[in-house]
């Protein structure tokens, strides 16, 4: 079940401008200040949840039309993925976009090659985002191979977790 929280006013304004000078989405932000002091187990598990809830998102984006905020949580999905694996395989917290590619090629060796072809269209959404220049069917070739990077990492977090 998914549960809404809204944050208006001051402090919406604040968390807007806290992820955005660490360069991360809102709900990375939020999932970093709320896991802070859990097992390193325990994080992977809360950021694969925080990067399924953005493909769901992503999903209901791209059913409205909306292709630029659907690209968005692609990416947030994909960044979250990473950053699971990473705590998940060695208790390490990523805190930088070259920590991100770092990560992508050691899940390239240990997963497969396809790995790096699901990153690569999430830094695709990550431009489109910006810049707009996505057609839907990008993103819905996107969501696919994403969606496969979220769903292997989470069966593994969670295998080993339980």
């Amino acid at each position: 079940m998914t549960e809404v929280v809204v944050v208006r006013g001051r402090i919406a304004k604040r968390v807007r401008e806290e992820a955005g000078r660490l360069g991360v989405s809102v709900d990375e932000y939020v999932v970093e200040l709320l896991s802070e002091g859990l097992d390193p187990r325990d994080r992977a598990l809360e950021y694969i949840e925080a990067a399924m809830d953005l493909l769901g998102q992503a999903r209901g984006e791209l059913g409205k039309g909306n292709v630029r905020q659907a690209s968005e949580k692609l990416w947030g999905a994909a960044a979250l993925a990473v950053k699971a694996y990473a705590y998940w395989r060695d208790g390490k917290r990523l805190t930088s976009h070259g920590e991100l590619w770092e990560y992508m090629r050691l899940m390239v060796k240990e997963l497969g090659s396809w790995v790096r072809g699901a990153w690569m269209y999430a830094n695709g959404m990550h431009t489109c985002f910006y810049e707009g220049w996505c057609a839907r069917d990008d993103v819905e070739d996107a969501f696919k191979n994403i969606g496969k990077l979220v769903r292997e990492v989470a069966s593994m977090v969670k295998r080993r977790s339980d």
